[in-house]
């Protein structure tokens, strides 16, 4: 247990299917005295259109995350080690970047990435379905995907390659909080 100490917070960050989720419970499970919270879990206020917020410069503080920092605020008066964040903004975002200690961008090859995301939410749709979320993709959705490689993985403290396996991408994020 942290006597006395503050968690430690790490945030991890990645385009959508890059393996954020995947790793953040992979170091859940390592990490002791540690819990997740998910980005994904959440239904925050923010852009109603993500591709015209991207490309008017992409203002991460235009995003109510209210309900997360409530939810990391609780968790670090718990007498926690740690908490990992599954969270796709690292330290963009002006209200959470005070409470993160560590942000991690997994670097997943866009291509990979969408076949990922595609797998995991297309599982029972129709081709019809799949390919209008390519057109969609190729046509307006990449740019979404290039501001996060623009800004996010900058902004990171450590990019980890995501296409190494789970357990090897947990072994470098473990070593650099062992050494921190």
């Amino acid at each position: 247990m942290n006597a006395g100490n503050l968690p430690f917070v790490v945030a991890i960050a990645g385009v959508s299917g890059g393996g954020k989720t995947t790793i953040a419970k992979h170091l859940n499970e390592r990490l002791h005295n540690s819990k997740t919270l998910f980005f994904d879990d959440y239904d925050f206020d923010g852009p109603n259109d993500i591709i015209h917020w991207v490309d008017k410069g992409a203002n991460y503080d235009e995003w109510n995350l209210a309900p997360l920092i409530i939810d990391i605020m609780g968790l670090l008066s718990e007498p926690l080690d740690f908490i990992v964040l599954d969270f796709p903004f690292a330290y963009k975002h002006s209200q959470t970047s005070k409470l993160i200690d560590l942000t991690v961008f997994i670097d997943t090859p866009l291509d990979i990435a969408m076949a990922r995301r595609v797998i995991r939410d297309f599982k029972s749709s129709s081709n019809e379905s799949i390919l209008i979320e390519m057109e969609n993709y190729i046509s307006q959705g990449r740019r979404g995907y290039l501001e996060m490689l623009k800004t996010i993985k900058p902004n990171s403290d450590i990019v980890v390659d995501g296409t190494l396996s789970v357990s090897k991408i947990g072994d470098k994020i473990y070593e650099v909080i062992s050494n921190r």
